[in-house]
């Protein structure tokens, strides 16, 4: 596989400030965080695929809002239906019980996804899509970067994606990556630049010195490089997503990072 599974560290980090602005809605008998931007339009939109805390963590709500800010619809299905990772994480939480026993696997969450992305193009009326997964939804962004599903993608330090994952992906695909971190290691991000270079994919990735994994999402914001990194990855997504999501306005304003 190109990263490995998840450890422990997937489910510790910081809570940061804010308040999330969006609402909960029901999409059948999902639930999920949505966030429009200013305009109401559902042009461009963003599906956040998220880690082992679920659509539920404050943090990734407040990032879903960030992407709201920049112009996107922004939306996080709830794949985990209760069996997402408390956070914080409990001294004697059994990780490796949870990913045997409640770590939803493949047939649990494509439904999910799919069902999503279909509500999005469909009712919604949305032209373009953009995926971003942090650690566990970079499975699923390498999973459904295809035609009919996401037009373009961003993961921030995967996890679990497996070889034929990564070379199925047909879509641009940009990657955040932490120097340290045992899960998506060196080794793992010069496998994952062979095969996309192979490919002749439409690829980029940064590795963000100083910082580990799961800084895209629960860094610690009062830690200056942590914040910089935090920082620069989302708006190294935003930046993806305008060029290949937004495919038609090339003259978008900044991006703004909401922090």
């Amino acid at each position: 596989m190109t990263s490995h599974p998840p450890e422990k560290c997937c489910a510790t980090g910081v809570r940061h400030e804010g308040t999330p602005k969006g609402e909960v809605q029901s999409i059948g008998d999902i639930r999920a965080y949505v966030v429009a931007p200013a305009n109401g339009s559902t042009q461009n939109a963003i599906l956040i695929m998220t880690d082992v805390l679920g659509f539920e963590f404050h943090n990734v709500r407040l990032i879903a809002d960030q992407f709201a800010a920049n112009g996107y619809y922004t939306i996080i299905p709830d794949v985990f239906k209760g069996n997402e990772i408390p956070f914080p994480r409990p001294d004697d939480f059994d990780f490796q019980g949870w990913m045997a026993n409640k770590m939803p696997r493949e047939n649990d969450v494509d439904p999910i996804y799919s069902a999503t992305i279909k509500y999005l193009r469909g009712e919604l009326g949305v032209k373009r899509l953009g995926g971003v997964g942090y650690c566990f939804g970079g499975k699923y962004v390498c999973r459904w970067l295809k035609p009919g599903g996401l037009d373009a993608g961003f993961t921030a330090h995967p996890s679990f994606v497996q070889v034929e994952e990564l070379k199925g992906i047909q879509g641009p695909l940009s990657i955040a990556a932490a120097e340290i971190d045992t899960i998506f290691p060196a080794e793992k991000r010069r496998e994952t630049e062979d095969i996309l270079k192979d490919m002749s994919a439409t690829y980029q990735i940064s590795l963000y010195s100083g910082v580990e994994h799961g800084f895209g999402v629960k860094g610690d914001l009062e830690n200056q490089r942590g914040r910089f990194a935090k920082e620069m990855a989302f708006l190294q997504a935003v930046f993806w997503f305008d060029e290949y999501v937004k495919k038609e306005n090339h003259d978008t304003p900044l991006p703004k990072s909401g922090l």
